[in-house]
């Protein structure tokens, strides 16, 4: 049953009030688990690059998850897509709590696919039912609801990774993860008894040749989203953790702690997105929008680079530069998401979102590979190079994209 303060709200706001919670409980355990992970299995005696490694299996399933996940959303209902994500990270979750001896880095690395894909069905679902909630001619409601989705679950996600040191702390591995199991399994209930039942489900049943976008403008934004979140990934996921930790001699739960900190600001500023593009004004986003973000954004991690290169005050650098790369690169990942939302078909909104996803999880993929690679090779500046060259790429894709509203 729902609240009662549920009552007296438009069907339309409980769908998406319903829809955030799911995905802000999602958001907090994905957040505290990878913590969780990191801190655990640092204890346990793995080295950096042997934790990044364990989720790698998380970032490719979102590749696979994301475009089938659009095409089973548009045939079963996004409803059905986000329960089974929910449903999926309860199991990936109990998977840990099996014996210490147990948990081998094959055994991790499967919970940590299975939670991957758990995360990206859990996420296209949430993203693409806005679409159905929010009438047509509505552009700038859209916008605001895209923007303090995303952004809040950014937040959360840093939240998330304060709980997972928290509860590790308080409680130890298992203790941590039986909690957030059982909490999550509340949520699942009461999602499967609340979310609306033909939710985002397409009128014509799409065929599984269909998943690939025919859209243009959907295909230019998934390129620039690929090579956008590349170049946060490159030098975000491994080698910027590896060099505060050995260049710099931070501790790990420093480290954690700063990491924690950029990603909730970063979700403030992703949903403060609508007041630096212009909303306030009655401006609405467009291909152009993105271009120009993007190429503010390019020259931070050369800048970063070249201040590194010469030795100059390498720890203020650091800091200061990835906080205001972090605002930057959350307003055009608002952007990104608004877009996506505008442009994908009515009736077929999961799969055109599911699309563009996949695009971003090969972006995060390619990225954390990158990552370990470059860094181990050439080190931290090298990874910063091709952060700025991958988003020049990123923004001169964007300038394809239509420069009115759609």
């Amino acid at each position: 049953m729902m609240p009662s303060f549920f009552k007296n709200l438009s069907t339309e706001v409980k769908q998406y009030l319903l829809i955030t919670g799911n995905y802000w409980a999602f958001t907090l355990t994905d957040g505290a688990l990878r913590m969780l992970v990191i801190l655990y299995f640092h204890q346990l005696g793995y080295s950096p690059l042997q934790i990044a490694m364990l989720f790698l299996f998380y970032e490719f399933f979102g590749v696979v998850t994301n475009l089938i996940g659009g095409w089973l959303g548009a045939r079963l209902g996004l409803n059905k897509i986000m329960n089974i994500g929910l449903f999926l990270q309860v199991v990936a979750l109990v998977m840990l709590l099996v014996p210490t001896s147990m948990l081998s880095i094959v055994w991790v690395m499967a919970a940590q696919a299975l939670s991957g894909i758990a995360k990206d069905l859990n996420k296209m679902s949430a993203k693409s039912s806005i679409k159905s909630l929010v009438i047509a001619d509505q552009q700038g409601q859209l916008y605001q609801w895209v923007a303090l989705l995303t952004g809040s679950k950014n937040t959360l996600k840093g939240i998330g990774f304060f709980l997972g040191g928290l509860l590790l702390t308080l409680v130890g591995f298992k203790g941590a993860i039986l909690s957030m199991a059982v909490a999550l399994f509340v949520v699942w209930v009461m999602s499967m008894h609340n979310l609306k039942k033909d939710l985002g489900k397409a009128k014509n049943k799409p065929t599984f040749s269909e998943m690939f976008s025919k859209s243009p403008s959907i295909n230019y934004l998934s390129a620039a989203r690929l090579f956008l979140f590349a170049s946060r990934d490159v030098w975000f996921v491994v080698a910027l953790p590896v060099f505060l930790s050995t260049q710099l001699q931070w501790s790990h739960s420093k480290i954690g702690g700063f990491i924690a900190l950029w990603i909730i600001g970063y979700g403030i500023i992703q949903s403060l997105a609508p007041k630096f593009t212009g909303k306030g004004s009655g401006t609405i986003p467009n291909g152009r929008t993105i271009a120009l973000w993007a190429f503010s954004l390019s020259g931070i991690p050369a800048l970063i680079a070249l201040a590194m290169y010469f030795n100059t005050h390498q720890e203020a650098v650091i800091v200061i530069g990835l906080f205001i790369f972090g605002g930057i690169f959350a307003i055009n990942s608002s952007l990104h998401s608004y877009l996506i939302i505008c442009f994908a078909n009515d009736d077929a909104v999961s799969m055109d979102v599911g699309f563009y996803y996949m695009a971003n999880a090969l972006g995060r993929l390619s990225g954390t590979i990158l990552s370990g690679w470059l860094y181990q090779l050439y080190g931290l500046t090298a990874c910063l190079m091709m952060s700025s060259i991958f988003i020049l790429l990123s923004a001169f894709i964007s300038l394809a994209l239509p420069k009115q509203h759609y």
